[in-house]
């Protein structure tokens, strides 16, 4: 069985951010995940990660004003001083987290740009950050969204993503590849995670449809994970799901 990291954007909404690792741990995960660490108190989220044995395995890239609409910097050719910035703020953060991978949003496609400038502006965006990260132990990864979530983010398929980490050249450069929102634009799961497996370095999950945790949906999740562990697949998969009831009550899938 594949081992799993609680979401914590996700899972244990009902109470505050930093109770939320508490109830993570007393479910029985040993790691978590969520989007940014910017607006908290780093030195309280990692004393809080130390006293309950909890892995950090993944955290975003700042993304620009989430609340202004932006979903990541890493496409924009008029925000690359903003973006190369970024990226010493997400090592530090890391840093200090002990968090060994971080994902790079690719950004919403502003209209009228050129896409093949927004292609350039990405690889080399991820180039730079690539090595940055690599200077310091952390895994850079981005991810690929659905158009229905997101509509108008850049980086939409893993055959797109594949093409940017080979454009882009680096060993510390792969996808993290998000299982709910690659059955919403391409299906065929199992292949692309065999065929693909050395150029992916992090998963999620959710079913569909409406997000919500394995079983409740069209993904055959019992096969899944059984083919995640046959090819060899070590890392974490990160539990991005919104859950249909309470977030304890509907984890009994993490038994089949």
């Amino acid at each position: 069985m594949p081992k799993f990291a609680a979401n914590l954007n996700w899972l244990f909404t009902d109470l505050p951010m930093l109770e939320r690792f508490d109830a993570a741990s007393s479910a029985g995960f040993k790691a978590v995940e969520y989007m940014f660490p910017y607006d908290y108190d780093i030195n309280h989220l990692a004393k809080k990660l130390e006293d309950l044995n909890l892995s950090q395995v993944l955290h975003n890239m700042p993304p620009g004003d989430w609340a202004a609409g932006d979903r990541g910097l890493g496409c924009l050719p008029d925000r690359v001083d903003e973006f190369r910035k970024s990226v010493g703020i997400a090592i530090n953060a890391a840093k200090a987290l002990n968090c060994p991978t971080v994902n790079c949003l690719s950004g919403i496609a502003p209209a009228g740009i050129d896409l093949a400038l927004l292609e350039q502006t990405f690889v080399e965006n991820l180039r730079y950050a690539a090595s940055e990260f690599a200077k310091n132990d952390i895994h850079l990864v981005i991810e690929a969204i659905n158009t229905r979530d997101m509509p108008g983010f850049y980086l939409t398929t893993s055959a797109q993503a594949f093409d940017i980490i080979e454009k882009v050249g680096s060993d510390n450069l792969t996808l993290q590849y998000d299982i709910y929102h690659m059955q919403v634009m391409e299906g065929d799961l199992a292949n692309t995670l065999s065929e693909n497996l050395h150029r992916i370095g992090h998963l999620q999950l959710a079913d569909n449809p409406g997000r919500h945790e394995p079983g409740s949906g069209e993904i055959n999740y019992p096969f899944l994970f059984r083919h995640i562990d046959k090819i060899g697949y070590k890392g974490w998969i990160g539990c991005e799901y919104k859950p249909a009831g309470d977030t304890l009550a509907g984890l009994g899938w993490m038994k089949i």
